[in-house]
């Protein structure tokens, strides 16, 4: 078993679901995501990275993509159930994203979850060098940390957390958050999305483990874990490059032309999932049209609902909902060839959803509660000539990021009504000045500058930064 300096421990592998023609596996990349997030740091760089590979009972030996190594984790119908579909999904997700959805709770689901993690933890522990640095990530894994530390005490030790870490007291509602706390905090540093959530993982310290706690370092046991807000971001130059690029410019205006030569395109793209908002933002739009002050003839609404968790009961069900809501829009106010809204519930390249960004006048990304959001950040970078507008939920934390953005409450109907027509409205010297200043500040944050800063925490001699941003 070859062993790596660096080990990624994370839900998925980055791989598309069938290999290329020569065998050679792809990037598998989706709006957003942990894969986009971390290519362009790895694409290049000797690591190994464990995750499950989408199938049941099956751990294929999979070729490496690149330098990077590839170590599948087998996953039984029962675990499937229990850790992703049950635990991680049923319960974590909706409770860390402020109990949108209620969050169900079944005693068997948690130890699915321990034993899941334990196999991660111990295939970690197997391929790190002595003194690697393995980065683990998401909420899926919360467990991992702690156990390395018992298998792996020479390893650095790093956890980020892609999504929202919750306010204590619904954090308190677990019922096993002392574990699932103390787990986390087996990490050498946890990083977060926003400062307010390295706060929320302090008070829990001292409340449920009697640590001495600040913002950024918690001791607990006589050991240091650091903790603070790392922003993920995108590969700023990437994106830029796929939006210019002369097919994707040429795709877009055919686009633009299929949907009718309309004054102004509103775009949305999301994973099919309740906490996006897609509702409210179809409710919002359907009263628009309503009322007048949309009309069909000279506006579109595109919203890409890329499948997810489709085996989940809660999204199947929000799935017939958005898509009754859509039928029910299109029936009262579409037009012979002129649909009010053109809805996809269907994955995009990255050509395809590059082209939908330079297509968009209008970007509306409004979720209820989202760790970040990195499609916003994606048709920001897609609008070199400094046109466009972001429309963006306070609730997602690229709005922190992206102050010059529409700003808007999705949970208020009607303040999204009016922010829509404000940014409908809005001046094109306004939204160029707005533009700019969200390009401005995204070209300075990128995904490099994000895993620079992360790393540098993580191992303070700098050489393991170094080594993967050469």
């Amino acid at each position: 078993m070859r062993q790596s300096s660096l080990v990624v421990v994370a839900n998925r592998l980055p791989l598309d679901d069938s290999a290329a023609p020569d065998g050679a596996c792809e990037w598998r990349r989706s709006p957003g995501g942990l894969a986009s997030a971390l290519h362009a740091i790895l694409q290049q760089t000797p690591a190994t990275w464990i995750g499950w590979n989408g199938g049941i009972d099956s751990a294929p030996v999979l070729p490496d993509i690149g330098t990077l190594r590839i170590r599948p984790i087998a996953l039984s119908e029962k675990e499937l159930r229990g850790y992703y579909e049950g635990f991680a999904n049923s319960t974590l997700w909706p409770l860390y994203h402020d109990a949108v959805e209620q969050p169900v709770f079944h005693r068997d689901w948690f130890q699915t979850y321990r034993d899941v993690n334990r196999r991660f933890a111990e295939a970690a522990a197997e391929v790190a060098e002595p003194g690697a640095a393995i980065w683990v990530q998401d909420y899926h894994l919360q467990l991992v940390p702690g156990l390395l530390r018992e298998l792996r005490p020479d390893v650095l030790i790093g956890f980020f957390l892609h999504v929202p870490f919750p306010p204590p007291e619904l954090f308190m509602q677990l019922p096993r958050r002392t574990e699932l706390l103390t787990g986390m905090l087996g990490a050498d540093l946890v990083g977060l999305q926003r400062p307010q959530a390295a706060h929320n993982v302090a008070q829990l310290a001292t409340k449920l483990l009697g640590a001495q706690a600040t913002d950024d370092q918690i001791t607990l046991d006589g050991r240091v874990v650091r903790t603070g807000a790392f922003p993920v971001s995108i590969d700023v130059s990437e994106m830029a490059a796929l939006a210019a690029r002369p097919d994707v410019v040429k795709r877009a205006a055919k686009m633009r032309a299929d949907l009718g030569q309309p004054r102004r395109v509103l775009l949305s793209v999301d994973r099919l999932d309740y906490t996006k908002g897609i509702e409210h933002r179809l409710t919002a739009y359907s009263e628009l049209l309503r009322d007048g002050r949309v009309k069909v003839r000279d506006t579109v609404m595109v919203q890409v609902a890329v499948p997810s968790r489709e085996r989940v009961d809660s999204y199947r069900v929000l799935r017939d909902r958005i898509e009754g809501e859509v039928g029910r829009i299109n029936g009262e106010y579409g037009r012979v060839g002129e649909p009010a809204i053109h809805y996809l519930n269907q994955p995009f390249d990255r050509a395809d959803l590059a082209a939908l960004y330079l297509t968009a006048d209008l970007m509306v990304v409004t979720p209820l509660r989202d760790g970040m959001n990195l499609v916003a950040k994606e048709y920001v970078a897609a609008r070199a000539d400094g046109t466009g507008a972001l429309v963006l939920s306070e609730f997602a934390g690229a709005a922190a990021e992206f102050e010059h953005a529409f700003l808007v409450n999705p949970h208020d109907v009607d303040g999204l009504k009016a922010t829509l027509l404000s940014a409908m409205g809005a001046e094109p010297a306004d939204l160029r000045r707005r533009m700019r200043a969200m390009r401005e500040h995204l070209s300075g944050h990128d995904i490099l500058a994000w895993a620079r800063a992360y790393l540098t925490a993580l191992d303070h001699t700098g050489r393991l930064a170094a080594g993967l941003l050469r």
